[in-house]
């Protein structure tokens, strides 16, 4: 069973490409989210920042163009490694959304 998150965000800060030991291209991004969610029958303000992450094909092809621009992002969440539990948004699917 597969659950997918997917998010419309900015891309506030992305890292310069880097490569895994393995040699996986690898590209790190921070997101910033804004919605009207509704709770409990109460509408509410949501903002968050998010770390998040593009490992493998898309990773070159996105690199340097993700900054400032607003996209519709598809992935899971997971911590960020075996000794660091911070959660970390592992994009699997990226579409620029027109502003």
């Amino acid at each position: 069973m597969q659950n997918h998150l997917v998010l419309t965000a900015s891309v506030e800060r992305e890292e310069v490409l880097r490569y895994t030991p393995a040699g996986l291209p690898v590209l790190e991004m921070w997101l910033r989210h804004h919605s009207k969610q509704n709770e409990a029958g109460f509408e509410r303000d949501v903002t968050c920042e998010i770390q998040a992450v593009l490992i493998g094909k898309q990773a070159p092809l996105h690199a340097g163009k993700l900054a400032g621009n607003t996209v519709a992002l598809t992935g899971f969440l997971s911590q960020r490694s075996l000794k660091n539990p911070r959660l970390v948004l592992h994009i699997e699917h990226v579409e620029f959304v027109k502003g």
